[in-house]
C-alpha cells in the first residue's frame, strides 16, 4: 500500500500524541497544539507578505521553532521525549529581537489599532493567535503537564510579533492608527 495522508485512526474522535498515547480530539493538549499549528500558518502568511529580508528570515526561524514547541506540548510525561525542548536561549533570543525592533520605533503613547501594511496585518493576526495559544496552555502548565518555558516562549513571541508589526508599518511609512485608552466612544 502506498503512503497515505489518511489513517482512519481518528475517525472515532481521538488523535495520537507525539508520545504515542491517544486522546480525545477535544483534549486541552490537542487544543493547544491546534492553536500552535494555526499560529504557524498565520506566520506563513506574514512571511509571504514580508517577502525577503531579515523579517522574513526571522519569521521562518520562528516557524521552525514552533514545530519543537508543538511537539513538546504533544508529549505527555509518559513519553520518551518528555524533557522540555524549548531552551531558555530561545526566549533570550526573542527578547534581543524585541529590544532591537522596539529600539528603532517611536515611543508607544496610545493603543495601536491593528492594521497598516499587509505584513503588519498578518503579524497582528499571528499575535492574537499566539495569545490564544498561550491561554490554551494555561491549564496544562498549572497542572505541570507542560513546561512553563513554553508559555514564556509564546509570551515573548507575541511581544515580538507586535514589535514586528509596528516595524513593518514604520518601514513602509504607513501611519499607525491609534486610540487613547481614555477615548470616549
Amino acid at each position: 500500500m502506498a503512503d497515505s495522508i489518511y489513517t482512519r485512526s481518528g475517525d472515532g474522535g481521538s488523535t495520537g500524541l507525539y508520545s504515542g498515547e491517544r486522546v480525545p480530539k477535544d483534549d486541552p493538549r490537542i487544543t493547544a497544539c491546534g492553536d500552535i499549528d494555526e499560529l504557524n500558518a498565520a506566520l506563513g502568511l506574514a512571511r509571504c507578505a514580508a517577502g525577503s529580508g531579515q523579517m522574513a528570515e526571522g519569521i521562518l526561524a520562528t516557524q521552525r521553532q514552533l514545530f519543537v514547541v508543538g511537539s513538546d506540548v504533544a508529549t505527555t510525561a509518559a513519553g520518551e521525549h518528555r524533557a522540555c525542548r524549548v531552551p531558555d536561549a530561545w526566549i533570550t533570543a526573542l527578547e534581543a529581537q524585541i529590544d532591537q525592533a522596539w529600539g528603532a520605533l517611536p515611543p508607544l503613547t496610545a493603543f495601536i489599532v491593528p492594521g497598516g501594511t499587509p505584513t503588519a496585518c498578518h503579524l497582528h493576526v499571528a499575535r492574537t493567535v499566539c495569545r490564544r495559544a498561550e491561554r490554551s496552555l494555561a491549564v496544562l502548565i498549572r497542572s505541570g503537564e507542560v513546561s512553563p518555558a513554553v508559555a514564556r516562549y509564546l509570551n515573548r513571541l507575541s511581544d515580538l510579533l507586535f514589535a514586528w508589526a509596528r516595524q513593518a508599518n514604520h518601514a513602509a511609512s504607513a501611519a499607525e492608527t491609534t486610540v487613547s485608552p481614555n477615548a470616549i466612544v
